[in-house]
């Protein structure tokens, strides 16, 4: 056995701003749909981040936090847009801290991928539809300059309010097909005017929301982007186009870039699109990455080995590795890892159908239904069948139908 004072995973990490995380492997942001109807954090998200409070991880991201009552990626998303509920979110800070780890709130914003019913009139950059069956059911409208510039007032705001609540980071949500994301889109960003036309439009409301967001937290508080290393669509956003954005971001002072992929269109997030590969999916383009900046940056997806994770930290390639759907099946996975233990088995997923995007939900049902039952103080099930699908499948259409989500 590995001891963790002889693993470079174990490593505390300087960030920019000052903040020290404990070591180097981090949960990263994970589809939970545990708050009330109203988008307050219930005592079940409490006791999920009390449980991964004590997984040995570094860092914990939130999953989406919205930002305003607009529109919800997901049916019981969080959503903090003043402080009627501040309390709630007090205690689901408080809970994560249990053991010791930072916790970071991940802050979003769906624009056309937004949840039907809830979200009678999407937005997004442009009024083209997403492609997805099922997100395309309303053609969004189209942002004004001004609704951009409130938006990006309101993710500030967010952003205070966390900090407020007790979080001791922020993530802006700029990848996987959401708001952000959509602007720095091609496909979804046709616009003519300085938030769009080209590359330097697309990622203006980006940089002017991590402007906003700096502004309002002040310095010492450590700032977070996570950022597509292309959207694996056709005229989507460009690994070359992606580089650009990464270089620009790192110019603005973030303090960690957490690198991924895909949308609701290409999953590349979930490994559908990547078939029987098991490696980290991303890490190419994190080493692109690194040739051209020096803030420090995070790989999420597919990482599931010691030997990768510490080879890819050892080497510079990245600062820090992110973990999500493995902590669904075992909660403590980072401390196995960094105890130098045999990595933990993982259920074998679904059976892929060969509908990516199908493929992609029905990934993030099966998990999605093990934080639940994390949430009522259950275990894991040590498979995830087809059976666990369907149920999972059953709860979300219950929520989306306003129906209690807890087991």
């Amino acid at each position: 056995m590995t001891d963790t004072t002889t693993t470079v995973l174990a490593e505390p990490l300087l960030l920019p701003c000052g903040a020290v995380l404990a070591n180097r492997i981090a949960k990263a942001g994970t589809s939970e749909q545990l708050a009330t109807r109203s988008g307050a954090p219930t005592a079940g998200l409490h006791r999920l981040y009390a449980t991964w409070a004590r997984s040995g991880a570094g860092l914990l991201i939130t999953g989406n936090v919205m930002i305003n009552r607009d529109g919800l990626v997901e049916p019981r998303n969080a959503v903090l847009d003043d402080d009627r509920a501040l309390p709630a979110f007090t205690a689901w800070a408080d809970a994560a801290h249990a053991g010791g780890t930072a916790v970071w709130m991940q802050i979003n914003h769906p624009g056309r991928v937004a949840t039907v019913p809830f979200t009678r009139r999407p937005v997004g950059p442009s009024a083209a539809r997403e492609p997805v069956p099922g997100l395309n059911l309303r053609t969004p409208r189209e942002l004004t300059a001004p609704r951009i510039q409130a938006l990006t007032r309101q993710f500030a705001r967010t952003a205070q309010l966390a900090v407020a609540a007790g979080f001791d980071g922020i993530q802006i949500h700029a990848a996987h097909g959401y708001l952000l994301s959509q602007f720095l889109s091609p496909l979804a960003n046709t616009r003519d005017d300085h938030y769009g036309r080209d590359a330097a439009g697309r990622r203006r409301a980006l940089l002017e929301t991590v402007t906003a967001v700096r502004e309002a937290v002040g310095p010492s508080v450590p700032i977070a982007v996570k950022l597509n290393s292309k959207d694996f669509q056709h005229g989507g956003l460009s690994e070359t186009e992606s580089l650009d954005v990464a270089a620009v971001l790192a110019d603005t002072g973030i303090d960690l870039l957490e690198i991924t992929g895909g949308n609701y269109a290409e999953p590349a997030m979930e490994g559908v699109h990547h078939g029987p590969h098991q490696g980290p999916y991303f890490a190419d383009y994190a080493a692109k990455v690194r040739d051209r900046v020096n803030v420090p940056l995070m790989l999420t997806g597919g990482l599931r080995t010691r030997a990768t994770m510490e080879r890819l930290v050892r080497d510079g390639a990245v600062d820090a590795v992110g973990i999500a759907r493995p902590m669904a099946f075992v909660p403590d996975y980072p401390a196995r890892i960094l105890a130098g233990e045999p990595e933990p088995l993982l259920p074998t997923p679904p059976r892929p159908t060969g509908y990516r995007p199908l493929d992609g939900f029905v990934q993030l049902a099966s998990h999605n239904l093990q934080f639940h039952r994390i949430a009522a103080g259950r275990t894991p099930q040590p498979r995830a069948g087809l059976g666990t699908v369907l149920h999972a499948v059953g709860k979300l259409t219950a929520a989306a139908a306003g129906q209690a989500v807890l087991p």
